[in-house]
Protein backbone atom coordinates (compact mmCIF):
# COMPACT_ATOMS: atom_id res chain seq x y z
CA UNK A 1 0.00 0.00 0.00
CA UNK A 2 1.27 3.52 -0.78
CA UNK A 3 2.39 5.36 2.16
CA UNK A 4 1.70 8.66 0.73
CA UNK A 5 -2.23 7.66 0.97
CA UNK A 6 -2.31 7.49 4.86
CA UNK A 7 0.42 10.58 4.85
CA UNK A 8 -1.71 12.67 3.30
CA UNK A 9 -5.59 11.62 4.83
CA UNK A 10 -3.36 12.29 8.28
CA UNK A 11 -2.80 15.61 6.90
CA UNK A 12 -6.42 16.14 5.85
CA UNK A 13 -7.01 15.28 9.23
CA UNK A 14 -4.54 17.87 10.87
CA UNK A 15 -6.17 21.08 8.13
CA UNK A 16 -9.76 19.90 9.45
CA UNK A 17 -8.53 20.37 12.80
CA UNK A 18 -6.86 23.86 12.14
CA UNK A 19 -10.40 25.29 10.57
CA UNK A 20 -11.84 24.12 13.41
CA UNK A 21 -9.60 26.65 15.81
CA UNK A 22 -9.78 29.16 13.43
CA UNK A 23 -13.63 29.17 12.58
CA UNK A 24 -13.98 29.32 16.93
CA UNK A 25 -11.12 32.78 16.38
CA UNK A 26 -13.41 33.92 14.45
CA UNK A 27 -16.75 33.27 15.78
CA UNK A 28 -15.08 34.76 19.00
CA UNK A 29 -14.02 38.16 17.12
CA UNK A 30 -16.35 40.28 19.20
CA UNK A 31 -16.20 38.59 22.86
CA UNK A 32 -14.71 40.67 25.31
CA UNK A 33 -11.51 39.38 26.68
CA UNK A 34 -10.97 36.77 24.45
CA UNK A 35 -7.86 35.13 23.63
CA UNK A 36 -7.01 33.69 20.31
CA UNK A 37 -6.13 29.83 19.60
CA UNK A 38 -3.15 28.45 17.96
CA UNK A 39 -3.56 24.71 16.42
CA UNK A 40 0.06 23.32 16.22
CA UNK A 41 1.04 20.36 14.50
CA UNK A 42 4.09 17.61 14.39
CA UNK A 43 5.26 15.13 11.58
CA UNK A 44 4.93 11.60 12.72
CA UNK A 45 7.32 8.47 13.10
CA UNK A 46 9.70 7.96 10.07
CA UNK A 47 10.66 4.88 8.17
CA UNK A 48 14.12 4.27 7.96
CA UNK A 49 15.05 2.71 4.82
CA UNK A 50 19.00 3.40 4.86
CA UNK A 51 20.89 4.90 8.22
CA UNK A 52 23.07 7.90 7.41
CA UNK A 53 26.54 7.21 7.95
CA UNK A 54 26.44 3.43 6.52
CA UNK A 55 29.64 2.45 5.62
CA UNK A 56 29.37 1.18 1.99
CA UNK A 57 31.56 -2.44 0.97
CA UNK A 58 34.29 -0.03 -0.01
CA UNK A 59 34.91 1.22 3.36
CA UNK A 60 33.00 5.01 2.54
CA UNK A 61 30.23 6.58 4.31
CA UNK A 62 26.48 7.34 2.82
CA UNK A 63 26.27 11.02 3.67
CA UNK A 64 22.81 11.39 4.27
CA UNK A 65 20.15 8.45 4.27
CA UNK A 66 16.65 7.62 3.23
CA UNK A 67 13.66 8.16 5.68
CA UNK A 68 9.94 8.47 4.84
CA UNK A 69 7.57 10.75 6.53
CA UNK A 70 4.15 9.10 7.81
CA UNK A 71 2.43 12.50 7.71
CA UNK A 72 1.48 14.47 10.57
CA UNK A 73 -0.52 14.70 13.39
CA UNK A 74 -1.53 17.85 16.19
CA UNK A 75 0.59 18.26 18.75
CA UNK A 76 -1.19 20.83 20.79
CA UNK A 77 -3.75 24.16 20.78
CA UNK A 78 -2.45 26.98 22.60
CA UNK A 79 -3.69 30.26 23.50
CA UNK A 80 -1.98 32.82 22.92
CA UNK A 81 -2.18 35.53 25.77
CA UNK A 82 -1.04 39.10 23.78
CA UNK A 83 -2.64 42.28 24.89
CA UNK A 84 -6.48 43.22 22.70
CA UNK A 85 -7.21 46.48 22.06
CA UNK A 86 -9.07 48.46 24.39
CA UNK A 87 -12.43 50.09 23.55
CA UNK A 88 -13.52 53.20 25.57
CA UNK A 89 -17.25 52.53 26.78
CA UNK A 90 -17.03 55.51 30.16
CA UNK A 91 -18.58 52.65 32.00
CA UNK A 92 -17.59 52.97 35.65
CA UNK A 93 -17.85 49.17 36.10
CA UNK A 94 -15.75 48.13 32.68
CA UNK A 95 -12.15 47.91 33.73
CA UNK A 96 -9.48 46.08 31.87
CA UNK A 97 -5.93 45.14 32.49
CA UNK A 98 -2.70 47.00 30.79
CA UNK A 99 -0.52 44.16 30.90
CA UNK A 100 -0.26 40.99 32.79
CA UNK A 101 -3.03 39.24 35.06
CA UNK A 102 -6.37 38.09 35.62
CA UNK A 103 -9.62 38.87 37.85
CA UNK A 104 -10.66 36.11 39.79
CA UNK A 105 -14.27 35.48 40.23
CA UNK A 106 -16.37 32.53 42.01
CA UNK A 107 -19.01 30.50 40.57
CA UNK A 108 -20.69 27.52 41.24
CA UNK A 109 -18.33 27.82 44.39
CA UNK A 110 -15.17 27.32 42.31
CA UNK A 111 -12.66 29.89 42.27
CA UNK A 112 -11.79 30.90 37.90
CA UNK A 113 -10.03 33.81 36.24
CA UNK A 114 -10.64 36.09 33.68
CA UNK A 115 -9.61 38.64 31.30
CA UNK A 116 -13.04 40.20 31.40
CA UNK A 117 -13.56 43.20 33.00
CA UNK A 118 -16.99 44.01 31.85
CA UNK A 119 -18.72 43.77 35.55
CA UNK A 120 -22.12 44.63 36.25
CA UNK A 121 -24.20 44.84 40.13
CA UNK A 122 -26.49 42.68 41.31
CA UNK A 123 -29.65 42.73 43.19
CA UNK A 124 -27.54 42.59 46.78
CA UNK A 125 -25.17 45.45 45.25
CA UNK A 126 -22.10 43.32 44.75
CA UNK A 127 -19.88 43.14 41.66
CA UNK A 128 -20.52 40.43 38.89
CA UNK A 129 -19.44 39.07 36.29
CA UNK A 130 -22.34 38.94 33.14
CA UNK A 131 -23.42 35.35 34.17
CA UNK A 132 -23.40 36.52 38.27
CA UNK A 133 -19.83 35.59 38.77
CA UNK A 134 -18.60 37.26 41.97
CA UNK A 135 -15.89 39.12 41.35
CA UNK A 136 -13.48 38.45 44.54
CA UNK A 137 -12.44 40.35 46.61
CA UNK A 138 -16.29 40.55 47.24
CA UNK A 139 -17.08 44.31 46.74
CA UNK A 140 -20.79 45.45 47.63
CA UNK A 141 -21.87 48.81 46.45
CA UNK A 142 -23.72 51.01 49.12
CA UNK A 143 -26.95 51.93 48.33
CA UNK A 144 -26.20 55.68 48.52
CA UNK A 145 -23.03 55.19 45.77
CA UNK A 146 -23.28 57.76 42.72
CA UNK A 147 -19.73 57.21 41.77
CA UNK A 148 -17.17 54.17 42.16
CA UNK A 149 -13.99 54.90 41.31
CA UNK A 150 -10.98 52.85 40.51
CA UNK A 151 -7.15 53.70 40.48
CA UNK A 152 -4.61 52.32 38.00
CA UNK A 153 -3.37 50.32 41.61
CA UNK A 154 -6.54 48.47 42.51
CA UNK A 155 -8.12 51.26 45.00
CA UNK A 156 -11.38 51.01 44.70
CA UNK A 157 -13.99 53.63 45.97
CA UNK A 158 -17.86 53.99 46.17
CA UNK A 159 -18.89 57.28 47.19
CA UNK A 160 -21.74 59.50 47.46
CA UNK A 161 -23.05 62.97 45.96
CA UNK A 162 -20.54 64.73 48.05
CA UNK A 163 -17.58 62.88 47.54
CA UNK A 164 -17.21 61.03 50.00
CA UNK A 165 -16.29 57.24 50.25
CA UNK A 166 -18.54 54.99 51.64
CA UNK A 167 -16.86 51.98 51.19
CA UNK A 168 -13.28 50.99 49.57
CA UNK A 169 -11.38 48.11 49.17
CA UNK A 170 -8.02 46.82 47.41
CA UNK A 171 -8.18 44.92 44.68
CA UNK A 172 -6.05 42.53 43.66
CA UNK A 173 -4.69 40.65 40.17
CA UNK A 174 -3.64 37.12 39.65
CA UNK A 175 -1.32 35.52 37.48
CA UNK A 176 0.16 32.33 36.35
CA UNK A 177 3.71 30.91 35.47
CA UNK A 178 2.85 29.51 32.66
CA UNK A 179 -0.67 30.73 31.22
CA UNK A 180 -0.99 28.85 28.01
CA UNK A 181 -1.37 25.56 30.58
CA UNK A 182 -5.16 27.18 31.90
CA UNK A 183 -7.54 25.08 30.99
CA UNK A 184 -10.54 27.30 28.85
CA UNK A 185 -14.52 26.83 30.52
CA UNK A 186 -15.92 29.07 28.13
CA UNK A 187 -18.28 32.02 29.78
CA UNK A 188 -14.59 33.82 29.49
CA UNK A 189 -13.23 31.95 32.61
CA UNK A 190 -10.18 30.18 32.81
CA UNK A 191 -9.42 27.24 35.21
CA UNK A 192 -5.34 26.44 36.87
CA UNK A 193 -4.11 23.35 35.86
CA UNK A 194 -0.86 21.30 37.10
CA UNK A 195 0.90 23.24 34.01
CA UNK A 196 -0.30 26.64 34.62
CA UNK A 197 1.01 26.32 37.95
CA UNK A 198 -0.57 27.91 41.13
CA UNK A 199 -2.29 31.69 40.78
CA UNK A 200 0.16 34.42 42.23
CA UNK A 201 -1.66 37.37 43.69
CA UNK A 202 -0.13 40.32 43.52
CA UNK A 203 -1.55 44.17 43.49
CA UNK A 204 -2.15 45.93 40.17
CA UNK A 205 1.09 47.84 39.52
CA UNK A 206 3.38 46.21 41.25
CA UNK A 207 6.43 43.66 40.44
CA UNK A 208 5.13 42.15 36.77
CA UNK A 209 1.50 42.46 37.16
CA UNK A 210 -0.10 45.17 34.94
CA UNK A 211 -2.36 48.18 36.29
CA UNK A 212 -6.06 48.85 35.98
CA UNK A 213 -7.93 51.13 33.66
CA UNK A 214 -11.53 52.28 34.51
CA UNK A 215 -14.35 53.24 31.47
CA UNK A 216 -12.43 50.33 28.83
CA UNK A 217 -12.81 46.86 27.75
CA UNK A 218 -10.73 44.74 26.17
CA UNK A 219 -11.57 43.31 23.55
CA UNK A 220 -10.28 40.04 21.61
CA UNK A 221 -6.69 40.17 20.13
CA UNK A 222 -7.64 37.70 16.95
CA UNK A 223 -6.72 39.37 13.86
CA UNK A 224 -9.41 38.92 11.24
CA UNK A 225 -7.11 39.56 8.59
CA UNK A 226 -4.33 37.00 9.46
CA UNK A 227 -7.48 34.49 10.72
CA UNK A 228 -8.94 34.81 7.31
CA UNK A 229 -5.31 34.12 5.28
CA UNK A 230 -4.40 31.39 7.31
CA UNK A 231 -8.46 29.84 6.39
CA UNK A 232 -7.26 30.29 2.87
CA UNK A 233 -4.00 28.02 3.15
CA UNK A 234 -5.62 25.56 5.07
CA UNK A 235 -8.08 25.23 2.57
CA UNK A 236 -5.73 25.05 0.09
CA UNK A 237 -3.42 22.84 1.90
CA UNK A 238 -6.36 20.22 2.37
CA UNK A 239 -7.21 20.43 -1.31
CA UNK A 240 -3.72 19.49 -1.80
CA UNK A 241 -3.57 16.68 0.74
CA UNK A 242 -6.39 15.69 -1.19
CA UNK A 243 -5.50 16.06 -4.84
CA UNK A 244 -2.39 13.52 -3.13
CA UNK A 245 -5.18 10.85 -2.05
CA UNK A 246 -6.71 10.82 -5.15
CA UNK A 247 -3.04 10.08 -7.38
CA UNK A 248 -2.62 7.46 -5.01
CA UNK A 249 -5.54 6.17 -5.56
CA UNK A 250 -5.01 6.52 -9.41
CA UNK A 251 -1.39 4.76 -9.06
CA UNK A 252 -3.16 2.05 -7.02
CA UNK A 253 -5.57 1.42 -9.96
CA UNK A 254 -3.04 1.27 -12.49
CA UNK A 255 -1.18 -1.10 -10.50
CA UNK A 256 -4.31 -3.37 -10.24
CA UNK A 257 -5.03 -3.31 -13.56
CA UNK A 258 -2.23 -4.43 -15.13
CA UNK A 259 -1.97 -7.94 -17.16
CA UNK A 260 0.86 -10.24 -18.31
Amino acid sequence: MLRGLWSAASGMNSMQLNLDVIANNLANTNTIGFKRSRADFEDLLYQTLRMAGTENIDGTQVPTGMQVGMGSRPAAIQKIFTQGDFLNTGNELDWVIEGRGFFKVISNGEEYYTRAGAFKLDRDGYIVTSNGDRLQPEFAVPEDTVRISLDPYGSLVAADASGEALASAQLTIYDFANPAGLSSEGRNLFFPTQASGDPIEGTPGTENFGTLAQGFIEQSNVDVVKEMVDMIVTQRAYELNSKTVQTADEMLGIASNLRR
